[in-house]
């Protein structure tokens, strides 16, 4: 089993009317509430944070892109991996990922990337997103072209890290007379790539057929395996037989002495999370045409119930977050694992409106007691993985 320490990186200083005046802290919020000071101190924390989960020995430390929003202040995500690359030597450095459907110049992230692959002596890994529906209405991009969008960057990257001559490129969305990347990556042939999906079967397909890392997003752990299940059987219709370390479980994890200490402690910032940070409609997460008709319609079938109108308790039990004391957590992952059959646990540690003392003292439990007893666990049997 791998462990990767994601990070979000949220402003958590919402006023107080923010639950009864404001529809979601996202596109529409004002960034009149957004205080400079404060903001350049969770930097400082938040990075440090990610350097600390390296020494903790944490296989891959990980950033990602929003904008717009307090939910994550990354709106440059290359920019934290550069702030981390000679700050740490040994853990990956995660970019989960780069929004490539609403950059008007991917190439920027093809040379972006391969530098940092250079910077981080080959530690780097690129992760490709859509990105969410608001942002591309914060970018005044067609929602409907998202997945044309993706795809052709997604290309052009590829072939200019690949390719040894100069060429062109003449596509649906962009247009280059000349590419010819300097530098080129470090890892030949391109840094490994983790796309995260919430049930497109056009994604499932996608990361199969590259061999790439597909990992969740947040959903009951009923419906992750659903989405595992289908990206294995894509895996298994390619002809490429699905590694688990392919396959990376994200999701909160809380870990205090004991289970009432953590219980008591992780309910408020799990709450800020998904009441607050998660607070976002479907008109601006899912947009018209911003999903294929079947994969809007695999969504819907899923069943999934508003953040809003989830309890605390609902979402322990149905697997939304792991919180309790390191042998409590130990043994909920071993049942998760079991169900899921992944290799690698994405593990959100800083969660909401958690202080730094207890994001802390979180990770060394997680380290030095669950990490140890997970890190042997074997894959799940291929019947029980794809049941």
């Amino acid at each position: 089993m791998r462990f990767v320490f994601f990070h979000l990186m949220p402003y958590p200083y919402l006023p107080d009317d923010f639950d009864e005046n404001h529809r979601s802290p996202s596109l529409t919020f004002p960034s009149k509430y957004f205080d400079p000071q404060l903001g350049r101190r969770l930097y400082h924390r938040y990075l440090d944070e990610l350097e600390y989960a390296e020494t903790l020995g944490f296989d891959g430390i990980a950033v990602n892109e929003h904008h717009q929003t307090a939910y994550g202040l990354m709106p440059s995500p290359n920019l934290m991996a550069a702030a981390l690359a000679r700050r740490t030597e040994r853990a990956q450095i995660m970019v989960l990922g780069n929004a490539i459907g609403i950059r008007g110049n991917p190439l920027r992230v093809a040379e972006e990337i391969a530098m940092l692959d250079h910077l981080t002596d080959g530690r780097i890994v690129s992760g490709f997103v859509r990105g969410i529906g608001w942002e591309y209405f914060a970018h005044s991009i067609n929602p409907t072209r998202s997945r044309s969008r993706f795809n052709e960057a997604h290309d052009l990257i590829i072939k200019a890290w690949t390719s040894d001559d100069v060429f062109q490129w003449y596509g649906e969305n962009y247009e280059y007379r000349y590419v010819n990347l300097w530098p080129k990556p470090l890892q030949r042939p391109h840094p490994p790539i983790y796309i995260p999906g919430a049930g497109s079967t056009e994604t499932m397909k996608f990361v199969a057929e590259h061999g790439y890392t597909y990992m969740s997003v947040y959903a009951p752990s009923r419906v992750v395996k659903m989405w595992f299940d289908g990206y294995r059987a894509a895996a298994e219709e390619a002809g490429v037989p699905p590694d688990p370390e392919r396959i990376g479980f994200s999701l909160p994890v809380y870990v205090a002495e004991t289970d009432e200490q953590a219980h008591r402690e992780a309910k408020q910032y799990l709450e800020w999370l998904f009441l607050k940070g998660l607070k976002q409609g479907s008109e601006i997460v899912s947009p018209p045409g911003y999903m294929s008709q079947g994969s809007m319609r695999g969504i819907l079938k899923a069943g999934l119930k508003p953040f809003a109108e989830l309890s605390y308790e609902e979402l322990l039990a149905q697997g939304y977050a792991v919180v309790g004391s390191p042998q409590s957590v130990t043994e909920r992952f071993g049942e998760l694992h079991e169900q899921l059959g992944f290799g690698q646990l994405i593990a959100l540690m800083s969660i909401g409106n958690a202080p730094h003392e207890h994001t802390k003292r979180s990770m060394e439990l997680f380290a030095s007691e669950v990490m140890p007893a997970l890190r042997p666990l074997g894959v799940a049997s291929t019947a029980g993985a794809a049941s």
